[in-house]
């Protein structure tokens, strides 16, 4: 076997072996966000999907984010720069929270 052939070969298994990082997101679904609350570092974009069949919001309980309206199979992003603890709800739907932990980056 030609060594191209030997690294493609390689190439090929690390693709399959190795998993992928999936980006931060948070489902919106019967008239919940799942997961309620996440996890983060800081610099990182959530992606907040609404999967349910009413609008919905994703608003910061401090206002300092807002998604406005969400139709259905509508999507958000947010990036959270600053480590902390973000609670945020559904404008439309109080009772729907959640929160975005964003913890620093290491070095």
């Amino acid at each position: 076997m030609s060594r191209f052939l030997k690294t493609l070969a390689v190439a090929a298994v690390l693709l399959v072996v190795t998993p992928a990082l999936s980006a931060p997101s948070v489902e919106i679904k019967n008239d919940a966000f799942a997961p309620s609350t996440l996890t983060i570092t800081a610099g990182e974009t959530v992606t907040f999907t609404n999967d349910d069949d009413d609008a919905h919001t994703v608003t910061a309980n401090d206002g300092s984010f807002d998604s406005k309206g969400l139709d259905t199979n509508g999507r958000w992003r947010h990036a959270f720069v600053k480590p902390g603890t973000y609670t945020y709800f559904c404008e439309l739907h109080p009772f729907m929270k959640g929160t975005i932990v964003v913890k620093p980056v290491t070095q």
